[in-house]
């Protein structure tokens, strides 16, 4: 969705062992997917509102195929507005440093400790939870992270990929055991 850290999204998953590519949202998802076995699809972050006009959408057919989901930042509004939650403007815009708590216990929070720090992006922001979505945690200000466990849809108002993120890659990490990804991939068997 155009965010400034796209290809840093993808090498953090090839560091955890897990090959990345990164596709166009446009595209419709049987076209993201033709012959390739997807295990997981992240959404990244993105300059846009997800009310503009022009605003980027999901790739149609990517809610029905049932593959875990992580959004990010741009994202997580964007699976909130299409999943039936709402999204508004910030009172005030939020970047930089934060600190989120978690609210339930997730799959998503394994080796984390209540209380973390991470680096905030973003002008809109999640209001209302799609129905049979979680609030997970939260900073100040925002919701910081949503969640629907038995779907495998979760959403990050923050950008775990950043160093400004310390939890950031047991976070993916944790995404990916949910998706259910071995962590084996190395670039030296990337031709293989």
């Amino acid at each position: 969705y155009g965010s400034q850290y796209n290809l840093l999204i993808v090498r953090r998953f090839r560091e955890l062992g897990v090959y990345a590519e990164l596709t166009d949202s446009q595209q419709s998802w049987q076209a993201i997917a033709q012959g390739v076995p997807v295990k997981a699809v992240v959404l990244s972050g993105g300059p846009n509102s997800v009310y503009e006009e022009e605003a980027p959408g999901l790739p149609e057919g990517l809610l029905e195929s049932g593959i875990p989901i992580l959004g990010i930042c741009y994202g997580m509004q964007l699976l909130a507005k299409e999943l039936g939650g709402q999204v508004v403007a910030s009172a005030r815009r939020e970047y930089g440093p934060a600190n989120f708590r978690t609210h339930q216990s997730s799959a998503l929070w394994k080796g984390l400790q209540e209380q973390e720090a991470c680096w905030m992006s973003h002008g809109d922001q999640v209001h209302k939870l799609p129905a049979g979505f979680e609030s997970l945690a939260s900073t100040d200000t925002a919701l910081a992270a949503m969640g629907c466990e038995r779907r495998k849809i979760f959403a990050l108002q923050f950008h775990p990929e950043v160093s400004h993120t310390p939890c950031g890659s047991q976070i993916l990490r944790n995404f990916l055991e949910i998706a259910g990804c071995q962590l084996d991939w190395t670039s030296e068997n990337f031709v293989e």
